[in-house]
């Protein structure tokens, strides 16, 4: 496989292509290619992750890929109970979670402490999210993108544009910048270099690269189906996955959209 072009969506060579011409991929071929053996997944709330790339990291896992999650917030706000105790739905959304990430072959799941509907870039919050990068040194991250997409609104909860933000500010310069959190390295989570972010949620037009997921369509299913409280439609909800999934495939099998950003190439000068 040849390597996406980041800003193109250029893929010399590819034997598929999506209909908008982007480059159609499998992870493990994604993974073998950049040398990817780990990646760090974000999420403003329990199941964004999972909407956004259960099948891809489904298949990294399966792959030999060891996948952490880490979540911003319990969710606490979310549901469809309006009664129901925020501190009981943190509790039952992390257990939904877990529950979710075990059918994706992922041990580790990291929950922050954000508000939820709240969620603010602050550097504060970077840190923390620099930390945990710091400590699992993934090659690849996945985000929600920090830019809106007005075709579905959506897609763009507030929260997740603060989640793509402070993600991508802890990206560059941060995880990489020695002097940036000192305390960090004096507690010996020294400064590294991340390769790429996978950026979920995208507007259509940052687009550059499908993850061909066939085969995983119905693991990811089985996690969605795992954040019972969020689905009082689970078949609407089941329906609607598997068609946006083969949209973007182009009904010839399951795909997952993403934006596909190099920080750090061979050939990449770093400035701070």
């Amino acid at each position: 496989m040849a390597r996406p072009d980041p800003e193109s969506g250029s893929e010399a060579g590819a034997e598929a292509r999506d209909p908008a011409g982007s480059a159609l991929v499998t992870p493990a071929h994604l993974a073998a290619e950049h040398g990817i053996t780990r990646v760090l997944a974000f999420g403003a709330h329990p199941d964004d992750i999972d909407f956004g790339a259960a099948g891809s990291i489904a298949a990294f896992t399966a792959a030999g890929v060891q996948v952490t999650l880490c979540l911003l917030t319990a969710g606490d706000a979310g549901g469809f109970e309006p009664g129901r105790d925020a501190a009981e739905m943190a509790r039952v959304r992390e257990a939904e979670q877990r529950q979710a990430a075990a059918v994706l072959g992922v041990d580790e799941v990291i929950l922050l402490d954000e508000r939820d509907g709240f969620v603010a870039p602050t550097a504060e919050l970077v840190g923390k999210i620099v930390r945990i990068m710091r400590q699992v040194r993934p090659e690849v991250v996945i985000s929600p993108h920090p830019e809106r997409a007005w075709d579905r609104l959506q897609k763009s909860h507030p929260d997740h544009l603060a989640c793509g933000e402070a993600v991508v500010r802890a990206s560059y310069p941060y995880v990489e910048n020695p002097f940036a959190y000192p305390e960090l390295a004096a507690g010996g989570l020294d400064a590294f270099k991340i390769q790429h972010l996978l950026l979920t949620t995208a507007p259509q037009e940052r687009v550059n690269l499908r993850l061909d997921v066939s085969g995983q369509e119905s693991v990811k299913l089985t996690a969605l189906r795992a954040h019972f409280s969020q689905h009082p439609d689970a078949a609407r909800m089941e329906g609607f996955v598997l068609d946006q999934m083969r949209a973007i495939h182009g009904d010839r099998g399951f795909a997952e959209e993403f934006h596909w950003v190099t920080v750090n190439a061979p050939d990449t000068i770093s400035g701070f």
